[in-house]
């Protein structure tokens, strides 16, 4: 696949509408990416925007985790251990996904923003136990929860933060702030994984995925910089944001369901 110059500058204009959104409300904005590549950039194979953007989702997961690293918000073992079995789960389904039409994927895909939207709507009061640990006792429950989000995760070429943060809070009972730098170890794994298996079939586009992770590292930036004044506004956002995600889904409804009748 080749994509004109214009592509590649909306790639990176979309990279950094994603990066923005992550740093203004800290998850849930790596979700736009697919439609933005998809109906945006216009890259032709829905297949090909699920490769590409599991990529960049899994860089700027990466370069989140650093920050949170400093932070001490990072729960090494449960965050290794979450992340590992969540990586089988991604390629097994990031290798379903493969195998379904891209447009039904589309569909899956917007229902799917439907579900992120309602949670970006609720509010996290959790306080949890910062001294928790993953002993072996819990390690059933932390795999299981891993694998299953991986899977989720990889079927969707989308980070999954808002599954795995749950599922890490559910699973070993550490505080939220902790849950969110932790499962950025799972959501940079679980998109190299996917991204990785996507490329074995010839999936991702790699100049638009670095052009993508370089607006986004700049997007980011600006997000957390306008974060930090609008910090009294910051329900009001979410839910700006979660009718942006709302309107957004339905309009690929609506195209998945016209291009499928």
């Amino acid at each position: 696949m080749t994509l004109e110059p214009l592509q590649y500058a909306l790639g990176g204009l979309s990279g950094g509408l994603v990066g923005l959104t992550l740093g203004l409300f800290g998850g849930g904005g790596s979700i736009l990416a697919v439609p933005l590549m998809v109906y945006l950039v216009g890259v032709p194979s829905p297949h090909m925007a699920i490769g590409t953007s599991a990529f960049a989702v899994a860089a700027n997961a990466g370069s989140s985790l650093v920050a949170h690293a400093r932070r001490g918000n990072v729960k090494w073992r449960c965050a290794a251990m979450f992340g590992v079995a969540g990586i089988f789960g991604a390629l097994l389904g990031s290798t379903i996904g493969k195998s379904i039409d891209g447009q039904k994927l589309l569909l899956f895909f917007a229902l799917l923003m439907v579900a992120v939207g309602v949670l970006m709507l609720r509010g996290r009061g959790h306080l949890g136990d910062a001294n928790s640990q993953c002993t072996i006792e819990k390690a059933p429950k932390v795999l299981g929860y891993g694998a299953a989000t991986g899977m989720f995760s990889g079927f969707f070429g989308i980070g999954g933060g808002f599954l795995i943060v749950p599922g890490l809070i559910a699973s070993t009972g550490m505080p939220t702030l902790m849950a969110i730098g932790s499962s950025l170890v799972a959501v940079a794994a679980f998109g190299l994984a996917t991204s990785l298996n996507y490329a074995a079939s010839g999936f991702v586009d790699w100049p638009l995925a670095l052009i993508f992770v370089a607006g986004g590292v700049l997007g980011g930036w600006i997000g957390a910089k306008v974060a930090s004044r609008l910090a009294t506004a910051k329900g009001a956002l979410n839910v700006a944001f979660a009718v942006m995600i709302f309107a957004v889904a339905g309009y690929m409804i609506w195209r998945s369901i016209s291009a499928l009748a």
